[in-house]
């Protein structure tokens, strides 16, 4: 059979298979398992287990549940209210204040967790009703945080950034540093139409957030500095060459689990059975999907299903950027249907010999594919942020909360493009601290 043929037919079946409700790390082995012993015999199945297996034998996948470890014990406190009325009342005299500061408050917790859903659920519980109560609509209010949620994915650490990383064998450090500049970026363009919302629905001064003293002011400081403390230590630790990737996430999670304990008194045994086992439960939902992608990435090359794609794309006289629209545009639907983990690991393997044939930086592109994911966590059929920001606020109806997050997809799109024109704002940030990579 044609290996494009069978391709497309191996694409089809994982969807239908997808859809059928079963978990993604099962659904890619049983298509995987499947292929093989219809093309391969059943002796092909001899190597699923030890492919299986040698896909976790990696060091660096440590640095995943410590990470989680990291942002699950800051998601257990109030650390997230605190940030929220940090910047409240920091920046209570901005016009539309309040919705800048849930949105630099959902950067700030992105930074330290990592995680896009608990990034929504910590600022949301706190920022939605407060923007409700101070009259912004709920579309705004309700879309601000969903869209912000998304930016845990993007900032660094992201344990999105680790998967691909090592799904694609490059440097963790690099992609890291990669995600700031653009990560900064879309903070900006979306506090920047915040602000142009509010300025013209003409209600700027019954929109602006309460008035605080100085002494309120610098009150609440002490209880969201020492976790920025730690996210800049761990990343001074990686880029200072003190510690590898894995080795600072493990002391970033025991930091943030003893300034959780201090700090929010997270002292009870059941609190933090809560925190180890939610952890454990992500940990080894994202490791089993790893290790499902490496037997599903083993099956399409042994059936020449890869090399096959990768040479017809070779072969086509397009520009470079029509391939790049295309591959984006393949990433968008991918993302909607789809986690970003899953996507990256069954498409970033394929792709990433493309992109780079056709000129372009690994590093760049693994940003470019993490705001077509981000993007996906607010769009539906799968739209996870906006399930959550639902469950905050049932009162909101989705449709509302969608609408009010089609603005911040529009940023999300303009900073691909700002991405494509200036790809230096993606890769300056790497080849300034670690070199030119060769």
């Amino acid at each position: 059979m044609d290996p494009l043929f069978l391709g497309a037919l191996v694409a089809i079946v994982t969807i239908l298979v997808l859809f059928s409700g079963v978990s993604v790390a099962i659904g890619l082995l049983i298509v995987s398992a499947g292929f093989l012993i219809i093309f391969d015999g059943m002796r092909s199945l001899e190597l699923m287990p030890e492919i299986l297996f040698g896909k976790l034998d990696n060091f660096a996948l440590l640095s995943i549940p410590m990470f989680i470890i990291m942002g699950a014990s800051i998601a257990s406190t109030r650390a997230g209210a605190d940030l929220y009325e940090a910047l409240e009342r920091w920046l209570s005299r901005v016009p539309g204040g309040l919705v800048v500061s849930n949105l630099g408050a959902c950067a700030l917790f992105a930074a330290m967790s990592g995680s896009s859903p608990a990034t929504c659920a910590a600022i949301g519980k706190m920022g939605i009703p407060e923007m409700r109560k101070r009259g912004y609509p709920d579309g705004v209010a309700a879309g601000s945080v969903a869209a912000g949620g998304t930016l845990g994915i993007l900032i660094p650490p992201s344990v999105t950034m680790i998967v691909y990383g090592i799904a694609t064998e490059t440097s963790i450090g690099r992609l890291f540093l990669a995600g700031v500049f653009p990560g900064l970026m879309l903070v900006g363009l979306f506090m920047a139409w915040s602000l142009y919302s509010t300025w013209r629905s003409g209600e700027a001064s019954r929109l602006s957030a309460g008035s605080y003293t100085w002494a309120e002011r610098f009150e609440i400081l002490p209880r969201v500095l020492p976790f920025l403390a730690i996210i800049l230590g761990v990343l001074y630790a990686m880029y200072g060459g003190i510690a590898t990737p894995s080795e600072t996430a493990a002391v970033g999670a025991l930091l943030c689990l003893m300034i959780a304990m201090i700090i929010y008194k997270l002292w009870r045994p059941a609190d933090l059975w809560v925190v180890l086992r939610d952890s454990t439960k992500e940990s080894v939902m994202i490791l089993f999907i790893i290790a499902a992608a490496g037997v599903f990435s083993y099956m399409l090359s042994s059936l020449f299903i890869t090399q096959s794609i990768a040479e017809w794309i070779g072969t086509l006289d397009v520009n470079r950027w029509v391939l790049m629209g295309a591959v984006n545009l393949f990433l968008l639907v991918a993302g909607f249907f789809l986690p970003p983990v899953a996507v990256i690991l069954m498409a970033a393997p394929i792709l990433l010999p493309i992109i780079t044939s056709a000129g372009f930086d690994p590093i760049w592109f693994a940003v470019v594919l993490t705001i077509n994911m981000e993007i996906g966590l607010i769009s539906p059929p799968v739209g996870l942020n906006l399930y959550v920001i639902n469950g905050i606020a049932p009162d909101i109806p989705l449709k509302t909360i969608l609408l009010g997050s089609l603005p911040f997809v529009a940023c999300m799109v303009i900073a691909i493009i700002l991405l494509c024109l200036f790809p230096g704002i993606a890769t300056w940030l790497p080849n300034a601290v670690m070199g030119t990579s060769i």
